[in-house]
């Protein structure tokens, strides 16, 4: 799910939030939840659109707690996005000092119930008529206090359903930094995920004996998260301190601009390497990727030269970039390799596969991966331009 390109609806503190292309389906949802199965027709359509629309400024009021305490302790944030299913704060990274990571991961729950406070008090105000949760129903029409109330009551479960001691939830990351005040950070990681899947398969159990269809989905949703975060992790770990000088291939063919995809085929299926840097008299101008080369194919033919279908704007890996946050970066842009530049001159490529040889390494045995130092291409040269 692209959430990059999203439209930005506005800019709070320098960080874009935007609303992904999928969002109406919640509004959509609402509205038949309310109006066509609830029975009230236009009267609860119009009611469920209002409920999520105020809904979603709470999601963003909430991720807006994430991000402003990130921004206290240095940490970038890229964007929030809100999704159907609820709201992301993208962070650059999650510090792994203990402290830092609980007052960032406590700080969305903790604007939800200061929230509630507000509204608690606003509810005792004279003449308001608060209308208690065994009564939120839509048999009187749409009322203020009616929509007061829903919004509370959500309110509260979002903050409450967020602190689940489960990752990705914000209780997961709050275990994991209690953990992490008396054990390192991959330990209290795995020991975190141990938990929140457990209670995952408590959840599944619990729906599935009730007929509860939600729960199901919750209990998978914390299971496969909870996994996810403990792989990411442990690939964090695994590859702390391992540069790109370490692992990337020195022996690399190369396109030129003017030869034909065709001809990128036939070095493909000989060298069985997946994608190439496009070199113009030694200086890279692009690189095409496997899944550019077989949509080119489809597309425009095999006559159709390189430059024509050539990805321009990859951001090459330095020599000395940790191979953690070019793994990272490969995953966001979709490719399985990366050029390697120092300053302006070409060096090689670093693939996936050459990450997962390193991973695999580290993981049997850390004194496994050669600790080099970084050669210059011209003691290490890389495969001249192909022929056309």
């Amino acid at each position: 799910m692209d959430i990059d390109n999203s439209p930005r609806l506005l800019t709070v503190r320098g960080i874009d939030i935007k609303i992904h292309i999928t969002f109406p389906l919640i509004l959509i949802w609402a509205a038949l939840q309310f109006g066509l199965l609830g029975g009230a027709g236009w009267e609860g359509a119009l009611f469920g659109v209002i409920v999520i629309i105020l809904l979603f400024v709470i999601v963003t009021l909430h991720e807006l707690g994430h991000s402003v305490a990130a921004q206290h302790y240095g940490v970038p944030v890229r964007q929030i996005v809100l999704l159907p299913i609820g709201g992301v704060a993208q962070l650059d990274h999650i510090p792994e000092t203990p402290w830092q990571e609980f007052v960032i991961a406590i700080a969305g729950p903790a604007v939800n119930f200061l929230l509630a406070i507000l509204l608690g008090v606003l509810s005792l105000l004279p003449g308001f008529d608060f209308v208690g949760i065994d009564e939120l129903t839509l048999r009187g029409g749409i009322t203020l206090p009616l929509i007061y109330s829903y919004i509370f009551a959500y309110n509260i479960f979002l903050g409450v359903f967020n602190l689940i001691p489960a990752f990705p939830m914000d209780g997961g990351r709050v275990l994991r930094a209690l953990l992490a005040m008396r054990m390192d950070h991959l330990t209290a990681t795995q020991w975190a995920v141990r938990v929140g899947q457990a209670l995952a398969w408590v959840f599944g159990l619990y729906g599935f004996l009730s007929g509860n269809f939600f729960l199901i989905l919750i209990a998978f949703f914390i299971y496969m998260g909870a996994g996810a975060e403990g792989n990411l992790v442990r690939l964090r770990s695994y590859l702390r301190d391992i540069t790109v000088e370490q692992a990337y291939s020195r022996q690399v063919n190369a396109l030129r601009p003017s030869d034909t995809l065709h001809h990128a085929v036939t070095l493909t299926l000989r060298t069985l390497q997946s994608t190439f840097p496009v070199l113009q008299m030694g200086r890279l101008v692009g690189v095409l990727p496997y899944h550019v080369l077989v949509q080119a194919l489809d597309d425009k033919g095999p006559s159709t030269s390189v430059a024509e279908v050539m990805v321009k704007d990859v951001e090459p890996a330095r020599p000395n970039e940790e191979l953690f946050d070019v793994q990272q970066r490969m995953r966001e842009s979709q490719l399985d390799s990366l050029p390697v530049m120092d300053g302006d001159e070409f060096l090689g490529i670093i693939t996936s596969r050459d990450i997962g040889e390193i991973y695999r390494l580290m993981a049997i045995d850390p004194s496994l991966v050669p600790r080099q130092v970084w050669r210059r291409k011209e003691e290490a040269p890389y495969a001249a331009e192909s022929a056309g």
